[in-house]
């Protein structure tokens, strides 16, 4: 198998300010340069051209070899962590750019090792270079190298080694010739360099640092996952997007959200503390705000809270249409759809959009409610998308998860960042 090596780097003059983005592919066994580029985005922050050079790194490899396995070497500790699902990724600029970056190869094709940033000078010089009008255009697939001989044996795995190992930190300083361009990035510390620090940042607060264990709670944050009762677009199998309000409970769905909130009352699939009260969120759409109002009616809460990021996945044109008649109106489009989550409805959104929106969702309650319990009533898809990101399954795992009308799916969010499947469609 072809094994590659790629260096990227990103950087901002003011952050945001004018940014550009140096990466190169090299051959794991002669380090040999294969391909490079370097190019200018516009303005933009530095987080965000860390990621459209690692984008650019993993296109080239992708063009050389698209089996190849690859290690990805970065001098920004902030990706590397995201991307080896270490950290969340919390800003909504960044999320996108992940999801991008993580489609270039399958997972288990690529790992991740930092670097001091002299150990990143050629990417580095190529960002520098753009910045300063002159760039270096990526090549095209005719001109780009055979992938070069599979590398077995000692080097290969010591890569490896390197790139699955705990990366050691140390107060680096960059070369003086990219004095010029601007460190301070969103992940920045008063007190120095993001690149040093331990844990999750969010983006937008600069100065703020995450959580870390030492003050974290000890319990994890547990989202319980409800999905709505049944409707009568639900046993007619129609698609029924988050554009509208849409339908009510039928019969046996407000029997499913009774006998959901019965176990949550029980304790089933998580025991409440005792003199506690869970935290309830809802999707604004009205099956699920019939299903969390009998939820709270069970377990004494008051108020149920809504939040639109928890609706249904946005078909577009064919909402109220069954899949028979979706592939029958809409052929080509319906297979896109099925092979690729990055495709949409017309007049609707992407899986990925869906996604993006249920994690920034996720990511405000697992914030807001440390070491608390969460029952937040959703629909089929925003349950799929968190159960495939828990498991680290590809995207397309999506289209295998099936959570059943008014079933419960329990997620622990720890402090140091871990996610653990507690339990998936649990039946009451």
């Amino acid at each position: 198998m072809t094994q590659l090596i790629v260096e990227a780097d990103g950087g901002s003059r003011g952050n945001p300010g004018p940014a550009a983005f140096g990466a190169v592919v090299r051959s794991a066994g002669s380090g040999e340069v294969l391909a490079e580029v370097g190019e200018t985005i516009g303005s933009a922050t530095n987080n965000v051209a860390e990621y459209r050079g690692l984008i650019a790194g993993l296109e080239l490899a992708s063009a050389i070899d698209p089996q190849a396995q690859v290690e990805v070497r970065l001098d920004s500790k902030l990706v590397v962590e995201q991307m080896s699902g270490r950290w969340r990724v919390k800003h909504a600029d960044l999320r996108p750019l992940a999801l991008e970056a993580q489609r270039i190869f399958p997972p288990e094709h690529v790992t991740y090792t930092w670097v001091p940033r002299e150990r990143n000078a050629h990417a580095d010089r190529l960002l520098n270079d753009a910045l300063d009008g002159k760039p270096v255009s990526a090549p095209a697939k005719s001109e780009l190298p055979a992938g070069p001989e599979t590398i077995t044996g000692a080097l290969w795995d010591d890569a490896v080694t390197t790139a699955t190992g705990p990366a050691r930190l140390p107060d680096v300083q960059p070369p003086e010739h990219v004095s010029h361009v601007d460190t301070s990035d969103e992940d920045t510390l008063a007190t120095g360099d993001a690149r040093s620090a331990e844990g999750d940042v969010d983006d937008a607060a600069p100065g703020a640092r995450a959580v870390t264990p030492a003050s974290a709670p000890e319990q994890p944050t547990t989202l319980v996952l409800v999905r709505h009762g049944r409707t009568p677009m639900t046993e007619a199998r129609i698609f029924c997007g988050g554009d509208t309000e849409g339908p009510q409970l039928d019969d046996v769905g407000r029997a499913q959200a009774e006998r959901a909130a019965r176990a949550l009352a029980a304790g089933t699939p998580v025991a409440l503390p005792p003199g506690t009260e869970p935290v309830i969120v809802s999707s604004p759409m009205l099956r699920t705000r019939q299903t969390a109002d009998m939820i709270a009616a069970r377990l004494g809460v008051e108020k149920v809270t809504t939040d639109e990021q928890w609706r249904e996945c946005e078909f577009g044109s064919w909402d109220g249409l069954t899949l028979a008649e979706i592939t029958e109106r809409f052929p080509d489009e319906a297979a896109q759809w099925l092979s690729s989550t990055s495709s949409r409805a017309p007049g609707g959104e992407s899986l990925d959009d869906m996604a993006a929106r249920v994690i920034a969702a996720r990511d405000r309650v697992v914030e807001r409610y440390p070491g608390q319990i969460v029952v937040i009533v959703t629909h089929s898809m925003p349950v799929r998308a968190l159960v495939q990101l828990t498991l680290e399954a590809p995207p397309s795992a999506m289209f295998r998860l099936r959570p059943a009308p008014g079933s419960l799916t329990e997620i622990q969010h720890y402090s140091d960042g871990g996610i653990a499947l507690g339990g998936f469609n649990l039946r009451p």
